[in-house]
């Protein structure tokens, strides 16, 4: 695929499903929602018909417990992806388009190493679902005007692993997407931060100059304002939540 800009009304969005991953629907809504036109393909369907990733221009690994985490968080999954669709993910990834992985999503994408890292078992021990509060940290396709924002978590392995020189890497290439920080939500709630642990504070990173992101917390579950736990605060409550947003980015990325 040749990297050309396009420039498309209603870009076409294929959200992956299959073997455990449960989020496909929400995240179909997402893009719908922003002006796009999502398809729930199951793996096995993009298998039979690799050439049908080509008719797309944004990639989705929605989250969920793909293969019941037996092997290790997204690892099975992304195995069963490199050892079908390595040829057609590597050519789609090299035009102009956008992929994204939520939570087990950016779970397989660190696994087929997409992306940069690793993500293991919370430092606690436990499975969190919770707010949490972010900060962005480099430009990207997804993240235009955003600074701060709160996504829900939903995660057992969720921390982000990265050493001194990783970490180091990370900065210079403006690879790091979000940071947990203690804003609004946890702030007001009295909560730590980053509740899993991860190196630096790291709670998504990109690749291929921001094209491709990867984050632990859930944007398509912060879709109207009322699921934020702090709705209530907003004097002038809007029906629209602030994840829509990063959906809505990525469908203008492709009219500009």
């Amino acid at each position: 695929m040749k990297n050309v800009k396009l420039k498309i009304k209603k870009p076409k969005v294929i959200v992956l499903a299959g073997y455990g991953l449960n989020c496909e629907e929400e995240t179909k809504f997402a893009f719908d929602s922003a002006g796009g036109d999502a398809d729930i393909v199951h793996i096995n369907d993009l298998i039979s018909n690799p050439k049908m990733l080509s008719k797309y221009q944004i990639l989705a690994f929605p989250g969920g417990f793909s293969y019941g985490d037996d092997t290790g968080s997204g690892k099975a999954y992304a195995n069963k992806f490199k050892n079908h669709l390595a040829k057609e993910l590597r050519e789609f990834l090299s035009g102009d388009t956008l992929a994204i992985g939520i939570c087990n999503g950016f779970q397989i994408l660190t696994n087929l190493g997409i992306l940069p890292g690793a993500l293991t078992y919370n430092s606690g021990g436990k499975y969190l679902d919770r707010w949490v509060d972010l900060e962005v940290k480099a430009k990207s396709p997804w993240l235009t005007g955003i600074k701060k924002i709160s996504f829900p978590i939903a995660h057992g392995e969720g921390r982000y692993i990265a050493n001194s020189k990783e970490y180091k890497d990370l900065k210079s290439n403006n690879q790091i997407a979000f940071s947990y920080i203690k804003g609004e939500v946890c702030g007001f709630q009295g909560l730590e931060a980053n509740p899993n642990g991860s190196d630096y504070d790291i709670a998504g990173v990109m690749a291929y100059n921001g094209r491709v992101l990867g984050l632990m917390p859930h944007p398509e579950r912060a879709m109207f304002s009322h699921q934020n736990p702090m709705w209530y605060k907003d004097k002038k409550v809007k029906p629209e939540g602030a994840g829509l947003q990063i959906f809505k980015n990525a469908v203008k990325y492709f009219r500009k």
